[in-house]
């Protein structure tokens, strides 16, 4: 059990850490700040944190874990604020959803105490952002990855994976880069093409009466053009790299589609189909394809 949580960002994300540890009995107190005040008067009022602090220093003094629940562009800044506080027994955890931007930012910040650091990335999340909406089911059953650096101890690393393991989560480790590769494929990507279909079918003469014919498969397909706008173009953007690499392989296979159903190749384009049909048949999250 941990005595203290020091919660800085106490929306979704931050809230829903919270309540599911509350609930594990992982923790006695949790402090929480968040940049918008009331933001923490209202997570204090549901009984998400204990206590509200006035800064995310002071959220952090006494606490033997910290979180950070903050948008990625915020990270560094956020490690600014509390690093004089951070301390080798302290356990601090991120919940990012890019990793080598996060763990330069606690390099270049945090120096010799980066060792208390475990960068996380929990699989899990809402289309709707904010404390209210916090639920401390979120993370149940739920993939956490977690990138710890060849300078985080080892130590930090198991207490890390049993306290997620106690919320129900299944903990796998990476490295930061290959977090970033994977998860530019398979949820930054799709994040991009979901905003970018919106967005072309809206800019189109008909496309208000387009979407008005939308049924299951449109309404599956862009569930995610719902998410967060400033918390994706920020991933988006940490993410840069990766991101543009992965849309270069997409756009190589949506071109040599078009090109099939063009030229009238109907059993070339059937087998492309069959292909990408089978493979997301036998898909299932958190297991590779055999």
């Amino acid at each position: 059990m941990f005595e203290q949580l020091g919660l800085i960002g106490c929306g979704l994300m931050g809230g829903s850490f919270a309540m599911a540890m509350k609930r594990a009995g992982l923790v006695k107190r949790v402090v929480g700040y968040s940049k918008s005040p009331s933001t923490t008067e209202r997570a204090r009022q549901m009984g998400v944190i204990d206590v509200e602090a006035p800064s995310a220093l002071l959220a952090v003094s006494g606490a033997d874990i910290v979180l950070l629940a903050v948008p990625v562009a915020a990270t560094e800044a956020t490690f600014k604020a509390i690093r004089h506080l951070v301390t080798a027994n302290m356990l601090v955890m991120d919940v990012g959803s890019t990793k080598r931007d996060v763990v330069e930012a606690a390099h270049r910040v945090l120096r010799d105490h980066v060792a208390s650091f475990v960068p996380a990335h929990p699989i899990a999340g809402k289309e709707v952002s904010g404390v209210e909406h916090a639920d401390p089911d979120l993370y149940q059953g739920k993939q956490v990855i977690l990138t710890p650096t060849e300078r985080t101890l080892p130590a930090h690393v198991r207490r890390a994976q049993e306290l997620w393991e106690g919320l129900g989560c299944h903990v796998h480790q990476m490295a930061p880069e290959s977090h970033d590769a994977a998860f530019a494929a398979v949820s930054h990507l799709p994040h991009l093409i979901a905003f970018a279909l919106m967005h072309g079918i809206l800019h189109q003469y008909n496309g208000k009466e387009f979407l008005g014919l939308g049924g299951p498969g449109f309404k599956d397909f862009t569930r995610i053009a719902a998410s967060d706008p400033k918390m994706w173009r920020d991933i988006l953007l940490a993410n840069r790299v990766e991101l543009v690499e992965q849309a270069k392989m997409f756009q190589r296979s949506l071109m040599t589609m078009m090109k099939l159903a063009e030229d009238g190749e109907g059993e070339k384009l059937e087998e492309l189909i069959t292909e990408a049909s089978n493979a997301r048949a036998h898909w299932r999250m958190g297991q590779k394809l055999k």
